[in-house]
């Protein structure tokens, strides 16, 4: 294990000590274990992992804060359900965070050598021949899942879902789709650097909500558009009237979207696609918050990744060449248009993206 990792997980349980002073030898143990592990002990179908939420949110819920694990996963307390986030979508999260992790065990074995090694030192509160006796009693058993002790349940009546911290950063964005969609169909606008994720997020919501998504990158201008007097304009490498007309007007009407996709590697259009209104519709992509857009969405989302990471993306997911196009051409283009027509300050939410 790492030195860094080693005192990531020391500070955090000390942290952890801290923050519930009441908490006994088996909370350690679980807060490890999850940890490690995550939720993927739990996972079972969608109807009950939302059922057993509600049933939990009915019965009163203290805690507020999302308690950060030493690890990839975070406890999202029940009572974010008073934030307008909906009990389904809080299970969604639940079940895409419940993935194996095939290093569990021996990131679980790190954990616990530091907490020993903490006990031992006198840095949290635990005899050290009982608590390394529950560790090697627990080892022996294939460390199962453990329950918080009856102490910490009366001192903190802990209601919570462990879900990973992928999903954190957008809560306040899936609790503002969930109280919209009550409402009426909505339309969301997914906008961000290039390589921000922008994507990989709306790809996640059409999953959770089985939504349309629409990609800006499918309306760039067709060659005989491409003219020196369209590309001095702000957001003019868009052809933004095609989108008006075959997706955004259609999309207000309630009627089915008829659009061709332009294919950038051909320089062609390709046949026409049909597209029934849904609950929700996802445009996503740059400029997707072009001014001549923006009325027509409900929602909007920026998604802002610092320059440093996004260099680093883009020279991973591209070969040289290709990456010093979007260095020289693409990434320019689209930092004057975030930067003229304010785009980042526009939008309902922003997100910061990091590693």
């Amino acid at each position: 294990m790492m030195m860094q990792q080693r005192e990531r997980t020391r500070r955090s349980l000390i942290q952890h000590d801290q923050n519930y002073p009441r908490l006994q030898t088996e909370d350690v143990l679980k807060f490890l274990h999850q940890s490690a592990f995550g939720c993927e002990h739990l996972a079972s179908s969608l109807a009950s992992a939302t059922a057993s939420v509600c049933r939990e949110y009915a019965e009163g819920v203290h805690q507020e804060e999302i308690v950060r694990l030493d690890g990839a996963y975070s406890r999202v307390p029940l009572s974010y359900l008073d934030h307008g986030l909906d009990a389904q979508t809080l299970a969604k999260l639940f079940m895409a965070s419940a993935k194996n992790e095939p290093n569990g065990k021996q990131l679980l074995e790190n954990k616990l050598d530091v907490a020993q090694e903490l006990v031992r030192a006198g840095k949290l509160p635990f005899s050290p021949a009982e608590f390394e006796r529950a560790v090697e009693e627990w080892k022996a058993a294939g460390f199962p899942a453990v329950h918080h002790s009856d102490e910490f349940r009366r001192a903190y009546r802990p209601a919570y879902r462990v879900i990973s911290n992928d999903y954190l950063p957008f809560l306040p964005l899936l609790a503002k789709l969930d109280q919209l969609l009550k409402e009426r169909p909505i339309v969301v606008a997914v906008e961000g650097g290039s390589a921000s994720g922008k994507t990989t997020v709306s790809a996640r919501l059409a999953e959770w909500y089985d939504a349309n998504v629409f990609h800006m990158d499918d309306f760039f201008l067709r060659p005989e558009q491409r003219t020196p007097e369209r590309y001095r304009e702000v957001g003019g490498n868009l052809d933004r009237e095609r989108f008006l007309a075959e997706v955004l007007i259609p999309l207000s009407q309630n009627e089915p979207i008829r659009y061709r996709r332009f294919d950038c590697s051909t320089m062609t259009m390709a046949p026409p696609v049909t597209r029934e209104p849904k609950r929700l519709t996802i445009v996503e992509g740059v400029y997707s918050m072009h001014p001549a857009f923006s009325a027509y969405y409900d929602v909007s989302v920026f998604l802002d990744i610092p320059p440093a990471l996004q260099k680093k993306r883009i020279e991973t997911r591209n070969t040289p060449p290709m990456a010093q196009r979007f260095f020289r051409e693409w990434i320019p283009l689209e930092q004057t248009y975030f930067k003229e027509m304010q785009v980042k300050q526009r939008c309902d939410l922003s997100v910061s993206i990091s590693e």
